[in-house]
């Protein structure tokens, strides 16, 4: 959803004269209701007021949407002003029996079809770390660091932000991060970010947050990042020897101008992953090189390392000494390793396997580079025979 399909002008008022009420009567399904009380109410609405709400005239007008976080207003920022919205939402919940943590979802929707989705989720560190639909979407050299210590990214379509680990954000250290993450739509893979509509998200991801954290308890809630967001990324023009701006970095073979289109990569400093993105096609980059230097982060691929194809180690290690491990196939080159900050994860990854050159060409130069870049050197990979 682009800023252009928000920006409707203003609400049109119903024949009283006063606006539509933004509430939907699946709201009262939300988490901080208990079953039995939302079950009651809502049917209730259903058998005997059952066209209040849809004539606008629903007796809870002042309610808050999003497991209670977003007031009238705050739904309004998100749609330019506009408060005829609906809003539906699974609670939050607890899945006692798997230990994967909390989960919700809501959605708000416009008249005109636009939507806003938040969900709160554990990352799923099986079955290949993220995934490969979340690292796309929300780990792309689109998305801007959010800074200030605090592990989220931000662009104009997509927003993400880990709740702390000190207020019940993280079981273990083997856990995947618990997150809120947001989204609007189709992402387009251009470098024209809305800085609007971005800051929109920045700060409507950090409510959720904040309020999730107040519920339990805490009292140090997150201050508004907009101020500190750096510029987004732009396709830059880079250097034969600077292959998506690593110096040193060399695309391998005789062909190499002509083979991906300019790069895209993290924009900012500090940022937990630096992602370089090539050639982007439905939400899919042709070639990608990321670099998760974050440790909560990391621990998303840290069960794929063992899973992988053909090992790779750090040349030098042996019995005594083992400083990471990884895996080369056609379509994907990984290695994670363990430096002081924690552990890093080096991935090169492909659409398909036909780039299985580029890939064992540049992950060597490419982690050793990275590595020195972000203090984790000296680091040599001893690859399998191609």
């Amino acid at each position: 959803m682009s800023a252009g399909e928000r920006q409707e002008g203003v609400v049109s008022p119903d024949e009283k004269g006063t606006p539509r009420p933004w509430w939907h009567w699946r709201r009262l399904t939300r988490g901080r209701w208990r079953p039995a009380v939302a079950a009651a109410v809502a049917g209730a609405l259903l058998g005997g007021t059952g066209v209040a709400w849809q004539t606008g005239a629903g007796p809870f007008g002042r309610e808050r949407a999003c497991w209670g976080a977003f007031g009238e207003d705050d739904v309004a920022d998100l749609f330019h002003g506009r408060r005829d919205i609906k809003a539906s939402e699974v609670g939050v919940s607890h899945d006692r029996i798997a230990s994967e943590g909390p989960s919700g979802s809501c959605e708000l929707l416009s008249p005109r079809g636009h939507r806003v989705r938040a969900r709160l989720h554990r990352l799923d560190v099986r079955f290949g770390g993220a995934g490969d639909k979340w690292a796309d979407e929300f780990l792309s050299a689109r998305m801007t660091p959010l800074g200030g210590g605090l592990l989220g990214m931000v662009s104009d379509t997509r927003a993400w932000l880990a709740v702390p680990e000190g207020c019940t954000g993280r079981g273990s250290e083997d856990d995947g991060p618990l997150v809120v993450d947001m989204e609007t739509g189709w992402t387009t893979y251009d470098d024209v970010v809305d800085t609007g509509e971005r800051a929109r998200l920045a700060r409507a991801v950090v409510k959720l947050v904040n309020d999730y954290m107040a519920e339990r308890g805490c009292d140090s809630p997150i201050a508004d990042p907009t101020p500190r967001l750096a510029a987004p990324a732009r396709f830059t023009d880079e250097e034969r020897t600077a292959f998506c701006g690593v110096q040193g970095l060399r695309l391998p073979g005789r062909d190499r101008e002509s083979r991906y289109e300019r790069p895209l990569v993290t924009g900012g400093t500090a940022a937990p992953v630096r992602t370089c993105d090539r050639d982007v096609l439905f939400g899919h980059p042709r070639l990608r090189l990321m670099t998760v230097e974050d440790p909560r982060l990391a621990v998303l691929y840290q069960g794929l390392s063992y899973d992988g194809g053909r090992r790779v180690t750090a040349a030098g290690d042996g019995e005594g000494q083992v400083r990471g491990r990884g895996f080369l196939r056609e379509d994907m080159g990984l290695f994670q390793a363990s430096c002081q900050t924690g552990d890093v994860t080096f991935l090169i990854r492909a659409a398909n396997g036909g780039r299985a050159a580029d890939i064992r060409g540049l992950l060597p130069r490419y982690v050793a580079l990275e590595a020195d870049r972000i203090g984790c050197g000296p680091l040599r990979l001893s690859l399998p025979k191609a």
